[in-house]
């Protein structure tokens, strides 16, 4: 999949344009309590075309100091990209922060769509002509506030975005995934050799990510390893915030995510942040907790690394977890039953007389509230797609389903069927609604 990434310095409006691009999911997995991130990572459909967008910190010279960490995120970022989209504010000239971005953009030698923002009328547009001075051919004016513009920019973008050849492969294929130097090389590494009858190693459709199959109990899987940033030094080390684009490009292609995390350092918000992402995207989901090797008393504290979980990752409480160790090999064997059982709940199908049993009887234990004198009704539960399960209510009025009911039926629906490993989507429509 190609990227695309918005520069530009502050207040121009790359956040807002970013939200346009990427839209809101009709059917959203249920809302997780306790996940807070900056949103930098999402996916663009558009007609028969399909990106990935990065969205980064505002680029801006204050005093002739300019902020050093910011810059390496936006130069990693314009590293990814594909197409970089270079946003301006139209209600303003020409200044020496879009100049300084203009020459980095010269550098990089990417293909650059100059974004003109805050033009919500024919007069305004007119100013687009002022920022030809930047020297980039392709030019846009928008209003990400009033939604103008979009058509064409998409339109523009999507030239330059190139048609996927998809292989058709119906292996099982996992990213093991995390933040910098958790050990996921090595975990792919004692897994495969571990099982060792490996069929190939290709290099995969994404940038840094190899691709290994291999096989278990006769089975082939492919593996998806992340193999870190491409240029070396601390600055690519240190930018652990665009180290997640690598991953989230790994997390579209698998079914299934194996997020590692060190056993030495404790769950940090990147890791919830990565597991967030997996959510979103659908994905199976197993979290494996590496190093283990290095915990003195381990009877002690898995117990305190169980209610670790139970806490920090109470927005994923279905998702498996695994201690091990990639340097020993201890515990090794218990991932793939994990993986393959995340798999197989992610693509499960439930029959419709099932699902209702289970939620009639759900609704006959607990009725829902009433709420201004009214009640929600539930009149017919289906699934209508899988990876992950999705589950649509027929009800008397959606606008009555409050999220704490909403999870109550989640619970009740996973009490009865194994949905372990997997998100699930609970989706609501009015009786005799498309």
């Amino acid at each position: 999949m190609q990227t695309v990434c918005l520069i530009g310095k502050p207040n121009v409006g790359k956040s807002s344009i970013f939200n346009r691009l990427i839209k809101e999911k009709k059917a959203i997995i249920m809302d997780t309590p306790g996940i807070t991130r900056d949103r930098i990572y999402g996916i663009v459909d558009y007609k028969d075309k399909r990106f990935s967008l990065i969205d980064t910190g505002g680029i801006s010279l204050d005093n002739n100091d300019f902020d050093k960490d910011i810059e390496m995120q936006a130069e990693l970022a314009i590293d990814e990209a594909d197409i970089v989209l270079f946003v301006v504010d139209g209600l303003s000239d020409i200044d020496a922060s879009d100049i300084y971005v203009k020459d980095m953009l010269y550098k990089a030698n990417k293909k650059v769509i100059v974004v003109v923002n805050k033009l919500d009328n024919t007069k305004r547009m007119d100013n687009l002509y002022n920022f030809y001075e930047l020297g980039f051919k392709d030019i846009v004016g928008v209003s990400a506030e009033h939604n103008i513009g979009f058509d064409r920019l998409l339109d523009l973008i999507s030239l330059d975005i190139t048609e996927e050849v998809k292989i058709e492969d119906n292996n099982l294929k996992f990213c093991v995934i995390g933040r910098p130097n958790v050990g996921k090389s090595s975990l792919i590494n004692a897994l495969v050799n571990d099982k060792r009858s490996i069929v190939s190693d290709i290099a995969g459709t994404t940038r840094d990510a190899i691709d290994t199959k291999f096989k278990y109990n006769h089975e082939e899987y492919t593996v998806i390893d992340t193999a870190g940033m491409r240029k070396k030094g601390r600055i690519y080390e240190n930018v652990e915030r665009y180290s997640l684009v690598r991953s989230l490009k790994a997390i579209e292609r698998s079914d299934v995510c194996v997020v590692v995390i060190d056993a030495t350092t404790g769950i940090i918000e990147h890791d919830k942040h990565i597991i967030s992402y997996c959510l979103e995207a659908g994905k199976g989901i197993v979290i494996a907790v590496n190093k283990w090797d290095t915990v003195k008393d381990p009877d002690s504290e898995l117990k305190k690394w169980k209610e670790l979980i139970k806490y920090e990752l109470q927005f994923v409480p279905y998702a498996k977890v695994v201690f091990l160790s990639a340097l020993t090999k201890k515990r090794i064997n218990t991932l793939m039953p994990e993986v393959i059982s995340a798999y197989e709940n992610n693509k499960k199908e439930i029959k419709t007389s099932v699902l209702n049993n289970i939620i009639m009887e759900a609704v006959s234990i607990h009725i829902p509230p009433s709420y201004k004198g009214r009640r929600l009704k539930i009149y017919f539960v289906s699934q209508t797609d899988n990876r992950p399960p999705k589950f649509t209510f027929q009800v008397n009025d959606k606008k009555l389903v409050h999220f704490s009911y909403a999870r109550y039926l989640e619970n009740r629906l996973r009490e009865s069927i194994d949905l372990t490993g997997t998100p699930i989507i609970l989706q609501f429509k009015n009786k005799g609604d498309d």
